[in-house]
């Protein structure tokens, strides 16, 4: 007779044996030869971090996974290097479009600014009155190596 085991934090044996076992599936769906992590970081002159992006590649999409520039660091173009930086080095690895979700008190408006294009919204995510928006943007691949991009229809 089989177990089921109800918990709040799985134990690392089975958070293992789970991914194995869907990882083994999936790979005869997917090729992950273009897979793969991704980060941009800025630091002070004093070696501070100031912002940074964490992403990971999968397949033709960059997923950009986290997201941070210091306070002191907005609307001076940071973001912009950031994010600019971590998709010309994924069109260079192949990518052809990125994926990013941000919450409704977050960076919508600067995504946006960016040409993510708006695919949608869960509402009351997390809590009541708050929402998840989900965004994305096709990569262009015109240059190669300063890679323009454009937001998709």
């Amino acid at each position: 007779m089989q177990t089921l085991t109800l918990t709040h934090e799985m134990n690392d044996d089975d958070r293992e044996a789970l991914l194995i076992g869907l990882g083994a599936y999936n790979q005869t769906f997917i090729q992950r030869d273009n897979w793969g992590p991704l980060s941009v970081a800025c630091h002070d002159p004093q070696g501070t971090l100031r912002g940074g992006l964490i992403a990971s590649r999968k397949g033709n999409w960059l997923c950009i996974d986290y997201f941070w520039v210091d306070e002191t660091q907005r609307r001076h173009g940071t973001g912009s290097a950031l994010i600019n930086a971590a998709e010309q080095e994924a069109v260079r690895m192949g990518s052809r479009f990125a994926l990013v979700d941000t919450f409704s008190f977050q960076a919508l408006p600067f995504y946006q600014k960016q040409g993510y294009a708006l695919q949608m919204s869960l509402p009351d995510f997390p809590h009541e009155g708050m929402q998840r928006h989900y965004l994305i943007k096709t990569l262009d691949h015109a240059d190669g190596q300063n890679a323009s991009v454009t937001a998709s229809p």
